[in-house]
């Protein structure tokens, strides 16, 4: 798995913390279902499940952080395909398994991911995850608490194919949660899954929701394995932008993102890479920058002489602009197109109150204020 614009990472343990700074750590113990979901079990073993399975997913990447050596190498686009693998598996093990009545294990009749098939021209196609990738994720799972009965793992190929049930006997919940999460994604989501864009693996639970999340809740998870009063100060930019009339939407093309946007009194509709598009500033989440917040300063002439009282360095960082390397005359492409970057910590406080100012000129006309 690889973000859009970032170069290749150096390990399957960075991979694997970053993904883990994508799970939330506080899940509430009440929320209402979608309704939907409660054919396949009650409200309260599925938000048990559900935090069964994100205690899951922390352990497994616990394990890449401290052994990812041990279990992949890059692809030859360098990235590191195992956990969409994972992904994969996890998701026609929930989706396609059925609950027995025990709750204890998920009865498997088919794993279309694992299994060879025959397109409209009648060519054979090989599998989503190929042989040697199943036999990783077999093993990997295993040693984190599954249990796939009917395949012999000390095999030098076990067969998929034979798997009769999968269960989790430290805790059975994790079964039903698994099986709700995964139905969640395949039909009730509404956003368009990229390569990078796996809720399964963010353990995102709203997507199980009967009423969408507050975005500001949203962001605290975000946040939240930044400093707490970097957190502080971010929350202030969202409710400071989004009071002004800016939107707030939270993408994942490629990063995550929490963008602001203004929309006007725009009637077309636009699609999520319109809007971010048009996008003012946002923080953002990546394996290459981490935490940054990003402006797409556009307006730095209109005031000048308010950017000459901001500190040495952040008026260099303006002067630079953002763009495209290569029509900036410079070497290389180094990925700036984003916007003028500064890193999301503690450092960013001491300028707290120009990155306001800075933003507030940015604004479009009718919301400078």
């Amino acid at each position: 798995m690889s973000t859009q614009h970032d170069a290749a990472p150096r390990s399957l343990s960075e991979v694997a913390a970053f993904q883990k700074n994508l799970i939330p750590v506080n899940i509430p113990e009440i929320y209402a279902l979608n309704p939907m979901l409660l054919s396949i079990a009650s409200d309260e073993n599925i938000r048990k499940g559900v935090i069964a399975f994100r205690d899951c997913l922390l352990s497994l990447l616990d394990r890449l952080i401290s052994d990812g050596h041990l279990y992949a190498k890059p692809s030859s686009k360098g990235d590191y395909p195992l956990l969409g693998y994972i992904s994969n598996l996890l998701l026609d093990t929930g989706y396609y398994g059925k609950l027995a009545e025990s709750g204890d294990s998920l009865l498997i009749t088919e794993l279309p991911s694992c299994t060879a098939s025959i397109d409209g021209n009648g060519k054979k196609k090989s599998p989503l995850i190929p042989v040697s990738g199943q036999i990783e994720c077999l093993r990997l799972l295993t040693r984190c608490g599954f249990v796939f009965a009917g395949i012999d793992l000390d095999a030098k190929k076990p067969d998929i194919s034979q798997c009769s049930a999968v269960s989790y006997p430290s805790n059975p919940h994790l079964l039903t949660g698994l099986k709700a999460m995964a139905v969640a994604e395949l039909e009730l989501r509404t956003t368009r899954r990229y390569s990078n864009d796996n809720n399964l693996l963010r353990c995102d639970y709203r997507m199980l929701k009967a009423e969408a999340s507050d975005m500001s809740d949203v962001l605290k998870d975000f946040l939240y394995p930044l400093p707490e009063k970097t957190q502080e100060f971010a929350l202030k930019l969202h409710r400071r932008y989004t009071d002004k009339g800016l939107t707030c939407i939270n993408t994942r093309l490629g990063i995550i993102s929490f963008a602001y946007v203004y929309t006007g009194n725009s009637r077309r509709a636009m699609s999520e890479r319109d809007i971010y598009a048009k996008r003012v500033w946002e923080f953002s989440y990546s394996i290459k920058n981490g935490y940054c917040l990003f402006v797409r300063a556009k307006k730095t002439d209109k005031y000048a002489d308010i950017i000459e009282k901001f500190p040495a360095f952040l008026q260099e960082k303006i002067a630079q602009g953002y763009g495209c390397y290569k029509k900036l005359g410079r070497e290389r492409c180094q990925v700036d197109c984003q916007g003028i970057g500064l890193p999301l910590d503690d450092s960013i406080l001491d300028i707290s109150g120009d990155i306001e100012t800075w933003l507030d000129n940015e604004m479009p006309g009718a919301l400078r204020k």
